[in-house]
């Protein structure tokens, strides 16, 4: 029997998928595949769709006989691949373990020595040029240019979100409280997320001030910020990535899969040794970078993307002949 491919997507988007900007890697893998044959079926994501126990249980929303990619996922099962944007477009992650901070690149081994400079910066300057000197980021930010101190310590939070999928190691108000009392006369800027902070990160930033903490919200363009900050820090924030290409050093309070070029502090006792480390670290981000994703991550603009897409569907045994497919 020929094995299908199972797209598990947001219900709201099952009709119009090939026209969202969030969901292009399907579309991509059924414009490569299908005239290949590949069977294809759309079905909506069935919660809970975030996790799974690593333990071979068997789960009815993904039968044994076909694959599934599932958006935004955290399954960890033979026959799932889970997929979303790796941060910055146009790469992503087609993962057997998650995506994002649950990425199979966090338990990757990193060394910077395999990765020369010569060949690494070529997408680092492309990046640049597309993100930094535009002034662009993945969600929109305000075109004007806004003053930010200089030297700033900043803080990006981000919502409900890492709390919710227990990746943060400490509160947003721990956090913040352990930045404002270590900054060693810093200022410290702090940035809310543009979709997933609300009301509580507001009254949060308002409290602390309140207190006589000295915080300086804003909601500057996050490459004002980056190119006038000394460091970045955030839970797992996509921004941490963007600061790399400003050449600036990350502090994490979280779990991500690019600790390997940043600061992780699993206790708010660690912070002040971890931004003496941050503060004093030298280069190394075109390499990570170059590391990070044209080495670990799929590009849409590959034009090897199919053969990358089917090294992967082989890897959780789906190969060609299993999928049904047409030589390419």
């Amino acid at each position: 029997m020929q094995a299908e491919i199972r797209f598990h997507l947001p219900a709201k988007d099952l009709e119009g998928f090939r026209n969202a900007q969030h969901l292009r890697i399907f579309r991509r893998i059924e414009e490569a595949l299908a005239p290949r044959g590949a069977a294809i079926r759309v079905l909506p994501i069935e919660p809970p769709p975030q996790t799974s126990p690593d333990d071979g249980s068997v789960d009815p929303r993904f039968p044994d006989a076909h694959l599934h990619i599932l958006w935004n996922g955290r399954q960890r099962r033979h026959n799932v691949l889970n997929a979303a944007l790796a941060y910055i477009e146009p790469y992503w992650h087609l993962d057997p373990r998650g995506v994002l901070c649950d990425s199979s690149i966090a338990g990757r081994a990193y060394d910077p020595g395999t990765v020369p400079f010569r060949r690494a910066d070529p997408l680092f300057q492309a990046l640049r040029r597309r993100l930094v000197v535009k002034r662009h980021s993945r969600y929109q930010q305000m075109r004007a240019k806004t003053p930010v101190p200089e030297g700033a310590i900043a803080v990006f939070l981000q919502g409900r979100t890492p709390y919710r999928d227990g990746s943060a190691h400490c509160s947003a108000e721990e956090m913040l409280r352990c930045v404002a009392r270590h900054a060693g006369g810093r200022p410290v800027v702090v940035k809310g997320h543009p979709l997933g902070s609300g009301m509580d990160d507001i009254a949060l930033v308002a409290d602390l001030m309140a207190e006589g903490h000295d915080l300086h919200p804003t909601d500057a363009n996050v490459h004002d910020i980056l190119a006038a900050c000394c460091v970045t820090v955030s839970v797992n924030s996509a921004v941490a990535m963007e600061g790399f290409l400003h050449r600036k050093p990350a502090i994490l309070f979280g779990r991500s899969d690019f600790h390997h070029n940043a600061e992780t502090v699993r206790d708010p006792a660690e912070f002040p040794t971890a931004l003496d480390r941050a503060l004093t670290r030298r280069g190394g981000h075109a390499q990570f970078i170059h590391w990070y994703f044209a080495q670990n991550c799929l590009s849409l603009h590959d034009p090897d993307f199919t053969e990358a897409v089917l090294a992967r569907f082989a890897a959780a045994g789906f190969p060609a002949e299993r999928l049904g497919l047409a030589p390419g």
